[in-house]
């Protein structure tokens, strides 16, 4: 059995696309897979399956969604060794530590190209300031993201990519929700 973190996107926020987390643990249950575990109410599962490729997890997840509660959103899922990597790749050490709600891990479905992380830089207008390792990319919204320039369309079109972000606090609690599934 291998443990994995799917991450649903814009679930239960602002009204739109709501989905029970009971009701998302049911679908993973009837999918066949165990101990489905959820993390607040936006889209943050953690379960065992046996192996498979994320890839395939996603598109199953997405599938399953589409049917199951006639939800179209994209899926994010990664291994629980490939989130305790990332974790531990966070350009933003300092960041982390000082202020966890204002630094944004953002799992994308694909990784980014060196020349379109600059162009993403190069794009920012405020006191923001971005790094991709592999498919996460890590953002720093010092001011906070209400307000903030550096939006999913802006960061999505410029990475031609996909992607779903959780704030520091929420990436490490996703992280020891994956180790106690995992036994």
């Amino acid at each position: 059995m291998q443990t994995y973190i799917a991450l649903l996107r814009a679930i239960n926020v602002g009204g739109n696309s709501k989905i029970a987390m009971a009701d998302l643990k049911a679908m993973l249950v009837d999918l066949g897979v165990d101990a489905p575990q959820t993390l607040l109410q936006t889209g943050n599962v953690v379960f065992q399956t046996a192996k498979s490729t994320c890839d395939k997890l996603e598109a199953k997840l997405e599938q399953a969604l589409a049917e199951r509660f006639e939800l179209t959103t994209d899926v994010f899922v990664r291994t629980a060794e490939e989130w305790r990597h990332a974790i531990a790749a966070n350009p933003f050490a300092k960041e982390a530590a000082n202020d966890p709600s204002h630094l944004l891990i953002m799992p994308l479905k694909k990784a980014p190209t060196k020349q379109q992380v600059e162009d993403l830089q190069t794009a920012i207008h405020g006191r923001e300031f971005v790094a991709a390792v592999g498919r996460e990319l890590f953002i720093v919204y010092p001011d906070g993201i209400g307000r903030s320039k550096l939006t999913n369309k802006l960061i999505e079109t410029r990475l031609a990519a996909r992607g779903t972000g959780r704030n520091w606090n929420t990436a490490l609690k996703l992280e020891q929700l994956a180790e106690s599934v995992s036994g």
